[in-house]
């Protein structure tokens, strides 16, 4: 496997993509990340079977075996700025891994893997990397445009500092239901 940046009018999402079908899927919640940070982690993809010279097939295409929301959200940013500023050049470039080629069984189960390996961060662990943004000179603002979040969800879990240590442990080890903290979280240290 290789790892390379791909202009975006080079792929297309593979048959084998757990996500394929026929309507772009949801990316609302990818949106705000992708406008301001690009796409961050790479698609999996893999070079489009194109056989012996056929006219329409075009040599160089890859397929997105994971990755199709990533892509989906790439193209809709994509549009969006060619709108906002015509005649500027917007040659969107994405990180991929090319896999090495294999039958279509690899690449469904390179897409079901990389999809159902990723876990949601807590909000223990989303407090930590929040309060690290905030001294580093993020605002609440910031950090809601950068995540696609309401700035009272930001709020919301960095409230969660107003705990003591060993209750946000509890909290993270599930000892301690959410709306609990919640409302732990309005109460003073003293109480």
């Amino acid at each position: 496997m290789k790892l390379e940046f791909l202009p975006l009018d080079k792929l297309s999402v593979s048959k084998a993509n757990m996500r394929h079908g026929r309507k772009a899927p949801d990316v609302s919640d990818l949106l705000p990340t992708v406008r301001r940070r690009g796409v961050l982690q790479t698609l999996l993809v893999r070079p489009s079977p194109c056989p012996e010279p056929v006219e329409g097939c075009e040599s160089g295409m890859f397929e997105i075996v994971a990755g199709s929301r990533r892509y989906h959200a790439a193209r809709i940013v994509a549009e969006e700025r060619a709108v906002a500023e015509p005649g500027e050049p917007h040659d969107a470039m994405l990180p991929c891994a090319i896999l090495d080629e294999g039958d279509d069984a690899d690449a469904i189960e390179a897409s079901m893997i990389e999809n159902m390996a990723r876990l949601d961060a807590d909000e223990v662990t989303q407090w930590e990397t929040f309060t690290r943004l905030v001294r580093e000179g993020r605002t609440v603002e910031e950090i809601g445009l950068t995540f696609g979040l309401p700035d009272l969800t930001v709020r919301r879990v960095l409230a969660l500092g107003n705990l003591l240590p060993r209750i946000r442990s509890l909290y993270a080890a599930d000892k301690i239901d959410a709306v609990t903290a919640r409302h732990l979280t309005l109460a003073s240290k003293a109480r």
